[in-house]
């Protein structure tokens, strides 16, 4: 479960940059928050990030894709695995005279399981790590922090539960030391770590690639349960069948089946609508999300698909019922006809915007204050809100209105 994350002179982002996912109290939708049972803080399954093009929405995600990046890109190459995170470079922010020498930074926290809250950071200058430390909590009444590692420089200190004679302290500059211990060392705390760092699900959706990888395995069980929600968002689809090409053995044609009036047809996924692609691109991280409590950050998320169907796939993450272990999703959006009370928090929704400077600036819709000073009011209309301007992350409509 994401806790927290914050980040700095990272792209577009020069100041600190926090997007939290700790819920607020007084809101909407308090059965569908997430806890761990030996703590009482509670967090938010669904986080949204809304602006303007150019505003910073992607950055954001970008940042968050990075450090998970850091960390288990050298993982998967000493495991010989596919890399299935985008290389991403920690451009720092452009648009003065110092950040670019200075060092882009990131913090996380983060539960692996209902056991643990960690967090992890690092600090980054031309690709060489300066600060890297993590640090764990145990949930409970008196559960105290105490510390995995510290790396200063050149210089690592190790915490009491992994101080053993045999451990190197001695690694490449360019090397996080959580990914080091990890592929070296068979230690609890660093393998619990990790475990988080890897359940992570990213896909940037702006990238036309990004839809043509499918997921094709997850059996015969995981096979109903896509078809099933295929049928509850509106496509008739009663079955999907992954066929070899005979020319290439690594490559699939999906086909999928209609019945009409007791008959069934096959259409190749080609032949099937954009929306309806898309749909069966996404949906496969939503179940692998859901059954396996991991959490999934998708880049325009709402492209080629009908609002209704954003809404569907937005509210499985919000139902009791269905989220049973803690699945979080965070994502990006230009649809404004889900900006709405029926189906977000003031607290899950974010805007990025630009700054005099040309730097981004995020911030939530809780932070927003109306004009007698007080905090949105949970029932009010967002969406026209929005659009009026009063968030302050204008997307440009009462302008084009004004256009002669």
């Amino acid at each position: 479960m994401l806790c927290q994350f914050t980040f700095r002179n990272f792209k577009s982002y020069k100041n600190e940059t926090i997007l939290d996912l700790q819920a607020v109290n007084g809101q909407n939708f308090q059965d569908a928050l997430l806890s761990s049972p030996n703590d009482k803080n509670e967090f938010l399954p669904v986080s949204v990030i809304y602006g303007p093009n150019a505003g910073g929405k992607s950055n954001v995600l970008s940042a968050l894709n990075s450090v998970i990046s850091l960390v288990m890109k050298p993982v998967l190459m000493f495991e010989n695995k596919l890399i299935q995170y985008e290389t991403v470079e920690l451009t720092p922010f452009l648009f003065d005279e110092t950040s670019s020498k200075e060092p882009t930074d990131f913090e996380i926290y983060f539960r692996p399981n209902n056991d643990y809250e960690y967090k992890y950071s690092i600090s980054i200058t031309n690709g060489k790590i300066e600060e890297e430390n993590l640090y764990r909590r145990k949930l409970g009444k008196g559960g105290r922090i105490t510390a995995i590692f510290e790396r200063s420089s050149n210089r690592i200190t190790l915490g009491a539960s992994i101080n053993k004679k045999n451990i190197n302290l001695d690694v490449n500059e360019q090397m996080p030391y959580l990914s080091f211990l990890y592929i070296n060392y068979k230690l609890e705390p660093v393998i619990l770590a990790i475990s988080w760092f890897q359940s992570c699900i990213i896909r940037n959706y702006a990238n036309p690639v990004t839809e043509r990888h499918l997921i094709i395995g997850g059996g015969e069980e995981f096979k109903k349960k896509l078809i099933l929600l295929m049928k509850e968002a509106g496509n008739n689809i009663s079955n999907s069948e992954f066929v070899k090409k005979s020319d290439d053995e690594r490559s699939y044609k999906i086909i999928f089946e209609h019945t009409v009036n007791g008959k069934t047809y096959q259409l190749n996924i080609n032949q099937e609508s954009d929306g309806t692609q898309k749909l069966f691109n996404v949906l496969p991280l939503v179940l692998i999300a859901l059954n396996e409590g991991r959490l999934l950050v998708i880049d325009e998320l709402d492209a080629k698909l009908h609002p209704k169907l954003l809404k569907f796939i937005i509210m499985l993450f919000k139902n009791p019922e269905i989220n049973t272990k803690n699945a979080q999703i965070v994502f990006t959006s230009h649809d404004v006809s889900t900006m709405k009370s029926s189906v977000f928090r003031i607290d899950e929704i974010y805007f990025a915007c630009k700054l005099d400077d040309e730097s981004s600036d995020l911030y939530s819709l809780y932070e927003m204050r109306d004009e007698s000073g007080n905090h949105i009011h949970p029932s009010a209309a967002f969406d026209k809100q929005y659009l009026e301007g009063r968030y302050g992350a204008d997307p440009y409509f009462r302008n084009i209105m004004d256009w002669k």
